[in-house]
């Protein structure tokens, strides 16, 4: 059976603990994210349990260790228990308000041996779009999602609040797979995003406009397509980014690719 792209896992955690946790985690400890070219603003984490070589935030190879604030605070095991999972890294991830992290695709998390990515919204403001292959992951705070992050994705933060995961990454087993593939059936609907939503409407228009179909289909390069797309949809109030260009672009090569393929 094929893994879905996402899925709502049908468990119950402590939000409340999980919270209290949060608050007492030393504010000296956040650190930049090491990916600099994929965000705008203020996208930090702490480290919870990581490779014994990793430095930072960035991943190593050895194996995982626990760090201090997990060892000193056992709140995150209890509240983590319904979660019967080998942890190879858990980080908490902050995006803060106005920030942007920019449509990438984990390499790493490709592959039946890779391993899993659980993402848990500590605090989930509601103007936060996770897109996901172009689709909106509805996330509230307390629920447990898993997330197939080699897939093309970005994260906008439009609140004037800070959005903070815990974000695990876990080794594949019958447990977790049994539990992604029980909970898809109660996982709620994506949605589009307002970017996404931005960039639909752009697409009907220019559907119904000949003339700027050409327009648009006269521009060979790639980039200058972007950008005219971009700056097009601004004049007529549609707010969007050259993510939501890139993603379409992308969905239609694979649905191309698709129908030939057997």
């Amino acid at each position: 059976m094929s893994r879905p792209a996402y899925a709502r896992l049908a468990i119950q955690l402590d939000l409340r603990l999980l919270r209290e946790a949060l608050a007492d985690v030393d504010g000296r400890l956040w650190l930049a994210h090491f990916n600099r070219d994929y965000f705008h603003g203020d996208w930090s984490g702490v480290v919870l349990i990581s490779a014994a070589d990793a430095v930072g935030l960035a991943p190593g190879h050895e194996p995982a260790v626990q760090r201090a604030p997990w060892l000193d605070d056992p709140r995150w095991q209890r509240a983590l228990e319904p979660l019967p999972v080998d942890i190879v890294s858990a980080r908490l991830l902050r995006l803060g308000p106005g920030s942007q992290i920019l449509q990438h695709c984990d390499h790493d998390l490709q592959g039946p041996q890779a391993d899993l990515r659980l993402h848990i919204a500590l605090l989930s403001p509601p103007e936060v779009d996770f897109m996901l292959d172009g689709q909106r992951m509805p996330m509230a705070a307390g629920e447990c999602w898993y997330l197939d992050l080699a897939r093309p994705h970005s994260v906008d933060n439009r609140d004037t609040r800070e959005r903070i995961h815990l974000v695990l990454d876990c080794r594949p087993s019958p447990w977790l797979e049994q539990a992604i593939h029980q909970g898809l059936p109660s996982t709620p609907a994506p949605g589009l995003g307002q970017a996404a939503a931005a960039f639909e409407r752009f697409r009907q228009w220019v559907d119904a406009d000949p003339h700027l179909c050409r327009r648009l289909q006269g521009e060979t390069d790639v980039q200058a397509f972007i950008t005219l797309s971009v700056n097009l949809a601004a004049e007529r109030g549609l707010v969007f980014g050259p993510d939501q260009v890139r993603a379409a672009m992308t969905r239609g090569r694979r649905q191309w690719q698709q129908q030939w393929s057997p």
